[in-house]
């Protein structure tokens, strides 16, 4: 077992033991997550997502890996534009989110492969697909170094990768960001998933995640070129691009 510690939220934990409460988390808020996710954000989620399938360059036929794919949104998205003869996988490391995702897509249907995957050991080939996603996922994962050298891992050469992920507000809306996050959004949870505790970690996992500067040199550590940034919504979301060359 590893002795090496990390984050979970604010509390320092065996790196061993945070898969394990990432994934309660997550079984916990499936059913209710895309409903909180428009009372957050207040729908601004939506406006985020489009804008990242918007700045992907994708044609038809093209192979699809969407990361920590939870309930599709991406997914689906990604499926409209590489057509019949494209290849889109939804995968999630956890298997509420995935279950939730898949109904959904097949009850609007929408029919792609799904996998429970681990973003740190993906089980694809390496140089497969045009395209990697990761939508609010990134900050969960443990070794987020090794996460990011199997996505370069598995996309072909002049393939691209796109993280979408809460990052750092610009500093003058930072007091009445956190006033937001931490009273707010738990009361939130509390009130309509009824899960407090859920959306106190989600604050936090956020305040922990690197920001904008730190994830594209990590980006670049891990073989990416090109990478850039687009801070939406005054940096509350960044959405990262790399590219392998």
């Amino acid at each position: 077992m590893s002795n090496n510690k990390t984050h979970f939220g604010y509390k320092t934990i065996d790196e061993s033991e945070k898969a394990k409460k990432v994934a309660e988390v997550f079984h916990s808020v499936a059913k209710n997550y895309d409903i909180m996710n428009d009372v957050m954000s207040g729908g601004l989620h939506r406006a985020w997502k489009h804008f990242t399938i918007n700045t992907a360059h994708l044609k038809k036929g093209d192979k699809v890996l969407d990361i920590a794919g939870g309930t599709g949104d991406l997914s689906r998205g990604w499926a409209k534009r590489v057509g019949d003869k494209g290849e889109v996988w939804l995968t999630d490391i956890n298997s509420s989110m995935l279950s939730v995702g898949r109904d959904r897509l097949l009850n609007e249907g929408v029919i792609l492969p799904v996998s429970l995957a681990d973003a740190e050991k993906l089980p694809f080939p390496s140089n497969y697909f045009n395209l990697v996603s990761v939508a609010f996922g990134l900050r969960n994962m443990t070794h987020k170094e090794a996460a990011l050298k199997e996505m370069y891992r598995v996309l072909k050469p002049g393939g691209t990768l796109l993280v979408l992920e809460f990052s750092k507000v610009f500093k003058p809306l930072a007091p009445a960001y956190d006033l937001y996050s931490f009273k707010l959004l738990p009361l939130m949870g509390k009130m309509i998933a009824k899960d407090a505790d859920s959306y106190q970690y989600l604050a936090e996992s956020i305040r922990m995640h690197p920001d904008q500067e730190t994830l594209k040199q990590m980006m670049l550590d891990a073989g990416f070129d090109s990478v850039d940034y687009y801070n939406l919504t005054a940096g509350v979301v960044a959405l990262h691009k790399g590219v392998k060359y």
